[in-house]
């Protein structure tokens, strides 16, 4: 029902790492995790960035909430380790990990993607959730279960032209959740993954709100708005707590039902800069 306050609590005692806490949807999944008792660890690369984030997450901590920070890298592995590590600490062990750490870049048509850029997004995607994985089961094995959450994107799901490397590699962590969640389902760890549209993030404030590309997100939207972070914090707190106790291998959508229709038009966007050749498929003069 509409505006009916859930009951708060329910996540004493239990350790949680998330990765990319410092903005954004991490830091929101960090902050209600907090708020109901999880003991929180959040990495990122910037220090200055996670301490600000942290003091945020304190103010809302309840139910004997915590949270601490570690300076970390996904996409080392001895960096992702140490961060581990670090999250089983305050209990002793490790419970959940919310691998919110990602990203894209290298935007274009993919006959001009610079290579490079291609494998760092991949990298950062791809491999920094696997490196997560990889370090946080053992963990969740010794604690008797565990949740793990992967961060994908409605780009991994419907075609965002021009996303490159983006689309590939969220599409490769909803891959890994499903494949994992069989794997591991023996050990009582779940793994889903969340398939977030349109958040009102920093990351989206590069969008101009006057333009076709924003317009193109709000009417392929049904509620015709953009998501907030703490739409996916909400959903993230569920996938690590015990109500989800029976859902494993899934991915769901936080986007106001924008995976109902088409993704978004970031010709637009982009063609100024790389003219009418290049967008149809013709190499630069």
């Amino acid at each position: 029902m509409a505006g009916t306050k859930r009951p708060s609590g329910g996540l004493e005692g239990i350790a949680v790492l998330v990765t990319g806490g410092g903005s954004g949807i991490g830091q929101a999944c960090a902050a209600q995790l907090a708020a109901d008792g999880a003991a929180v660890t959040i990495c990122g690369r910037t220090e200055s960035k996670l301490q600000a984030a942290a003091d945020r997450i304190r103010k809302r901590a309840g139910h004997g909430g915590s949270v601490q920070i570690v300076v970390a890298d996904v996409t080392d592995e001895e960096q992702t380790k140490r961060a581990v590590d670090k999250a089983a600490e305050p209990t002793g062990g490790l419970d959940g990990c919310v691998a919110n750490a990602g990203g894209g870049g290298g935007m274009g048509p993919y006959h001009v993607l610079d290579t490079n850029e291609f494998i760092r997004v991949l990298h950062l995607n791809v491999l920094g959730t696997m490196l997560c994985m990889k370090h946080t089961i053992p963990h969740m094995v010794e604690a008797g279960g565990g949740s793990f959450v992967g961060m994908s994107s409605i780009a991994g799901h419907l075609t965002h032209p021009y996303f490159g490397a983006y689309t590939a590699g969220k599409a490769g962590i909803e891959a890994m959740m499903r494949n994992a969640a069989d794997e591991f389902g023996r050990s009582q760890l779940r793994f889903n993954a969340i398939r977030p549209g349109f958040i009102a993030t920093e990351i989206m404030e590069g969008i101009p709100r006057d333009s076709e590309t924003f317009k193109s997100y709000i009417e392929n939207t049904p509620l015709g708005d953009v998501g907030q972070p703490e739409d996916v914090g909400q959903l993230a707190r569920f996938l690590i707590g015990s109500e989800s106790r029976w859902i494993t291998g899934q991915v769901i959508n936080v986007d106001g039902g924008h995976s109902l229709r088409r993704g978004p038009d970031f010709g637009p966007f982009i063609a100024p800069g790389l003219g009418d050749r290049v967008m149809s498929g013709r190499l630069p003069e």
